[in-house]
């Protein structure tokens, strides 16, 4: 199994537009995104996102947070541990909130869920992406599965 992670973040004039840029930021803005849930193969390969074919079907771990709040702070994080039998992968986000806090409540997450299956963690990634609103903003982060 072939992943990407990827961020984005973008102003817009509405919220939907803030968060279509974002994606587009992101590299995944062209693409019909199918949220799945947070499982993995094993030994998951980390690879760089490809050019992905325009209108195309694309599975996506996806945390996303947009807000139209002059000067809050977003945050959206993903975090994916990868073991030898499988790999997990967990979103949060936050308004206001430290981003240390949240990356490490998105660690907490992704250890627990390995622990629970009694597989051992061989690399955890974490991506984030952060904005001061201005008008109307958006940031996402993502886990992008990528057809072999």
């Amino acid at each position: 199994m072939k992943i990407a992670i990827v961020s984005g973040k973008d102003e817009g004039p509405t919220k939907l537009n803030a968060f279509d840029n974002a994606l587009s930021d992101a590299g995944i803005g062209d693409v019909n995104l199918i949220k799945v849930s947070s499982m993995l193969a094993g030994n998951a390969e980390i690879v760089d996102l490809p050019t992905l074919k325009a209108g195309s079907m694309v599975n996506c771990v996806l945390s996303e947070v947009t807000s139209d709040v002059k000067g809050e702070e977003i945050t959206a994080v993903i975090a994916l541990a990868i073991g030898e039998e499988l790999g997990c992968v967990v979103e949060t986000t936050g308004r206001n909130k430290n981003h240390d806090d949240l990356v490490e409540e998105a660690k907490f997450m992704v250890n627990y869920m390995m622990e629970k299956r009694g597989v051992e963690i061989r690399a955890l990634i974490v991506e984030s992406s952060t904005a001061t609103v201005d008008n109307i903003a958006s940031v996402i982060a993502s886990v992008v599965y990528v057809e072999e």
